[in-house]
């Protein structure tokens, strides 16, 4: 029998340790917290969820060949059986 996979945790406020995950949240947190005051849990959700959709829609990543996420998945680009269910669902034109 094969050995089984260990669960590890890192360590809080190591970016080392996962660096794209902490750079991401450090973004987040300078385009909103840092920014804006917020009267309201429900501001705040709705500016995340503003910002989720412009770097969706409007960002242009060279990984994905200069296309944003949106496009990338649109254009039928993923190759994995997991992408599939995302690409059935109905792009917009």
């Amino acid at each position: 029998m094969g050995t089984a996979p260990s669960h590890s945790y890192i360590k809080i406020n190591h970016p080392r340790s996962n660096g794209q995950v902490e750079r991401m949240n450090r973004t987040i947190k300078e385009a909103t917290v840092k920014r804006f005051h917020y009267d309201s849990h429900d501001q705040l959700r709705q500016h995340l969820d503003d910002l989720v959709s412009a770097d969706n829609f409007g960002r242009r990543l060279k990984t994905l060949k200069g296309l944003t996420p949106y496009e990338y998945i649109c254009t039928g680009q993923p190759s994995s059986n997991a992408s599939s269910s995302i690409q059935s669902t109905k792009c917009r034109g």
